[in-house]
């Protein structure tokens, strides 16, 4: 017993010395809006609580495509420290020598968190897992839809929200017709394009903005396509008016990555915040908060908020495997295909 007590203690020391050892100042580039407000109550300032010598600035951003232009524009001279943004994204980055590779010594958690979460040669890894949804007004569709196929009721006619390519919203969209269609979308979409197409009259906005939960709540649109973790923040905040459905055909992994900037001015604090987001206290936290189900596997969450993720047993076991490296070698002629065939063509 005291033997345990003592290496509880020196435990205790050690992660203390390491806390004071980080110093100074480190900018994480992110999401705006609620990702940033929720985030910042989850993580951040938990962070800057057990390490009270370093400040977090957060620097937001659109989308994961502005953030990499932002970081190109820095290559020489980095302010920012760590990133987080999509996994398409960051795969860019990392070809282009923007970020950098982590050291597992120093980020311990690495070794807790779901193979799906580990990106190649040592980069930065998944920090959150979302996975694409349909969300309908509960007051004005009845009964509720239960997939994509429901899209194609003439119920629905002229009141869909379905964000198109180049948003990822689209990608995933189009590997759920490819298996309404019956075919393997990484040898073609024909059979998808086909489907999206016959549903182009029914859709009233390929583009919803500022996005599909406000268009429903704000009543221009019944249903939309949208991510899960956003989806439930606004089920519960319009008391249930906003209804969130996991397709009963499947969905995809929407995968942000945590990355250490290539060149970062204060490389240790930095490292210290990427082990901290990936590890089991920051999840657990964040998870409860967003419902962005957890990439660290460890992660003790609630049954009551990984039931609303794509975490659960249940719909792990519905989840359609896509490789986003892979993605980023037919994203364009995915992209044209929509852009002639699906939207012009309605």
């Amino acid at each position: 017993m005291l033997v345990r007590a003592a290496f509880a203690l020196l435990a205790l020391l050690a992660s203390t010395s390491i806390a004071r050892a980080q110093s100074g100042e480190i900018t994480v580039m992110a999401y705006a809006g609620i990702f940033q407000d929720k985030y910042t109550e989850a993580v951040i300032k938990p962070f800057m609580a057990k390490f009270p010598a370093v400040k977090v600035n957060y620097f937001s951003s659109g989308n994961s495509a502005q953030m990499l232009g932002t970081l190109r524009t820095q290559r020489s001279s980095p302010q920012v420290d760590v990133a987080i943004l999509d996994v398409s994204v960051s795969n860019v980055g990392n070809k282009e020598g923007i970020f950098a590779k982590l050291d597992p010594a120093k980020v311990p958690s690495l070794k807790e968190l779901h193979p799906m979460a580990i990106v190649p040669d040592g980069f930065g890894p998944a920090v959150t897992f979302d996975h694409w949804v349909l969300v309908y007004d509960t007051e004005k569709v009845k009964p509720a839809p239960t997939g994509l196929a429901d899209l194609w009721d003439p119920r629905l006619k002229g009141q869909i929200g379905l964000s198109a390519m180049p948003n990822i919203q689209g990608i995933a969209a189009t590997v759920l017709a490819s298996k309404l269609a019956g075919e393997d979308f990484k040898t073609s979409i024909d059979g998808a394009i086909k489907r999206l197409k016959d549903l182009g009259p029914s859709v009233q906005t390929f583009d919803p903005q500022p996005d599909g939960y406000t268009l429903i709540l704000g009543n221009t649109l019944t249903v939309a396509s949208g991510w899960n973790a956003r989806a439930q923040l606004y089920h519960d905040d319009s008391k249930g008016r906003l209804g969130v459905v996991f397709p009963k055909e499947g969905s995809v992994f929407q995968i942000n990555t945590i990355n250490h900037v290539a060149g970062s001015k204060n490389a240790e604090a930095a490292t210290a915040f990427i082990e901290y987001a990936l590890g089991r206290e920051a999840q657990k936290r964040f998870t409860e908060t967003m419902f962005y189900a957890p990439t660290n596997a460890k992660a003790e969450i609630s049954p009551a908020a990984i039931n609303r993720t794509a975490a659960s047993a249940e719909n792990m076991a519905k989840m359609i495997p896509l490789d986003w490296d892979w993605v980023t070698t037919i994203r364009d002629s995915w992209n044209n295909r929509w852009r002639r065939e699906v939207i012009a063509g309605r």
